[in-house]
Parts: C-alpha cells; structure tokens; sequence
C-alpha cells in the first residue's frame, strides 16, 4: 500500500442547467478541489448544504464522471476510467453508505439476501462459505444472533440496526475505503453513539481509511483526524481536527464553530455568526467566495482569489487575511 490511500487533484464537477436548446449556465458545484488521504486515517468533509460535500463523495465512487481533475488510487487515476469493468474494479475497494438506511435496502428481500449478493456476484468467496461469510460479517457489525437477524426483513429492524447492515454489506467487499454521507445523522443520539464507536472499532480493527461527511461538528470532532471545510464548491481549510477546532484560520471555519449550540447560559449567542445566503453556484462571486458574507471582506477579496496558504505543520486555509503579503490590511507585511 502507497503512502497514500487516494489523491485527489484539481476536482471539477459542473452540471448544465437548461436543455439541449436552451443553456441557462453551469452549475459549479465543485471547483479545483485538491487533497489526499493516508491509510486508517479519518477525514470529515463539512460545509453548509450545497458546499459540494455530497457531490465529492460520488464523484470519488464515480457515480459522477468529474468534469475535469484527477481521482489516484491504487497508483491509477480512476477519473479516467470509462469501462464498466475498471469502473467496478475500483468500487470494489471504495464504497460508500448513504443517509438513510431504509431507502438503501429492498424491503422485498431478506438481510441475507443484501450480504450474499456482492459476495455471488464479485465471486470474493467460494459459494460454499457464503453462508458463513455472512454470518462473519453480521458478526462483525454487532447483528446476533447472525442466523435470526439475516432472516429478518429491513422492516423488521429498527434504524440502527438497518444502517450496521448497510456496513456489514460494505465490508462485504473488502474495501480500504469507505465513504460516510450523513450516515449517522437519521438515528437517534444514542444509536448514533453507537454506530460511531463500531466505525472507530472497524478502522482500527480491519485497516480502514474512512470520508466522514456529516453537519454535525461535535461528531465530526469525535470521530475525526482531519477536517475538511468546503464553501460554495471550494475548500477553504484544511488540517489536523484539533487545530481546525482549537485554530481556525477562515472566517467560514469560524462561524461554522459559532453556530454550535452552548450548554453554558452564559456563552449563548444571541446574534447569528453568519447571515445572508451562499451566492449562487451558477454565478460564484469573483475572487473569494465567500466574500459576500464575510465581515472581514476588503476590496483585494473581489479582485484575487485565495489560495490554500499554509498556517501551521499540515494546516491549510484560503484566506487573504490568513495569508502574508496579499493585499488584505490584516495580513502579515
């Protein structure tokens, strides 16, 4: 295994809007996204919805062809494979669990049926040990009895449970990727608590790299190693999850942190951190993008776009008031 489990190079995904006759613009909905994951690391992808956090996620399982930029694992940049085989190859090793986990299984089919079907298909083990590589993984998951729960139908198992058959049939795969979207968000905080603990074990356990994408930062701080802060298709921090937490260098990292509920009466915020609406992604604003709403926003932030500038060891930020010599009064000479 590489030092690094995937790399990822100047992502875009633009989306037409209109028809074949009429061309109302592009959606940018991700733009020159750079960044890479090491092996049995955590890293959280937030943002504001509409950020770009969920279209990442299917462009790097390629469920999404990217517009342009490159995707490497394994050594190759699977944003350039276009045959159905090269495709599924890959997918084997990276997949990915959705919201929620009722809309992710067939409600006509048992639970066995969901666990031994990537193993007949991709043909991982040999048809006379589906059973008890089934069993394994419902096991694996905290499902038991495996023999009474893969009898069972979705219907018949409550959120958390469903949602830890949907990583049993991910590890099903064998993957050394697995990508989050909002995979806890639907349960409730007691289940979640528990969901987290089982991912946390498997990482540990089996080698894994996860992709956390969640709105909730407590979570994410819970969780993670790294955090990945996007705006409006663009990352715009990026670093150790204590220095995200405990340092934000970007205004929008910062009020993002702000808008988290206290439990101290007297720290509670009685102005929002953030107001206004993001711009749209059809017409992003020149230079900073999140100049429109930031009280730190000088002339310089329309006429040049940050780039991500090194604050710290591993910490990285898009910001021209965090950045030395660019033309913002707060910046360092």
């Amino acid at each position: 295994m590489s030092a690094l489990e995937l790399q990822v190079e100047a992502l875009h995904k633009q989306f037409p809007v209109g028809n074949a006759l009429v061309s109302r613009g592009r959606i940018h909905a991700v733009d020159d996204v750079t960044f890479s994951l090491r092996p049995g690391t955590i890293t959280a992808l937030v943002g504001e919805s509409g950020s770009g956090k969920s279209t990442v996620a299917r462009l790097l399982v390629r469920l999404y062809p990217p517009t342009s930029g490159q995707i490497v694992f394994g050594g190759q940049d699977v944003a350039r494979a276009k045959s159905r085989r090269e495709i599924l190859k890959y997918r084997s090793q990276v997949q990915m669990i959705f919201q929620d986990p009722f809309a992710s299984l067939n409600p006509a089919r048992t639970i066995r049926h969901h666990l031994e079907r990537p193993l007949r298909i991709h043909e991982i083990v040999p048809r006379n040990r589906i059973d008890e590589r089934v069993d394994e993984l419902l096991e694996t998951v905290g499902l038991v009895p495996p023999e009474k729960i893969a009898k069972k139908y979705p219907h018949e198992l409550s959120g958390g449970q469903r949602q830890r058959v949907n990583v049993a049939r991910a590890l099903a795969m064998e993957p050394r990727l697995l990508i989050l979207d909002e995979a806890v968000s639907a349960l409730d905080k007691s289940v979640e608590a528990q969901v987290l603990n089982l991912l946390r074990e498997l990482k540990a356990r089996l080698a894994l790299t996860f992709i956390f994408i969640s709105h909730d930062l407590s979570v994410v701080r819970f969780i993670s190693d790294r955090v990945l802060v996007m705006y409006l298709g663009k990352v715009v921090e990026i670093g150790p999850v204590d220095r995200i937490y405990d340092e934000p260098r970007h205004p929008y990292t910062k009020a993002l942190l702000a808008s988290r509920p206290s439990m101290d009466p007297k720290r509670r915020r009685h102005a929002p951190p953030l107001t206004g609406d993001p711009p749209s992604p059809i017409d992003p604003p020149s230079g900073c993008r999140f100049r429109t709403r930031c009280a730190l926003a000088e002339g310089v932030c329309a006429t040049r776009e940050p780039a991500l500038a090194e604050q710290s060891e591993g910490h990285f930020a898009a910001c021209l008031a965090a950045t030395p010599g660019s033309g913002h009064s707060a910046a360092a000479a």
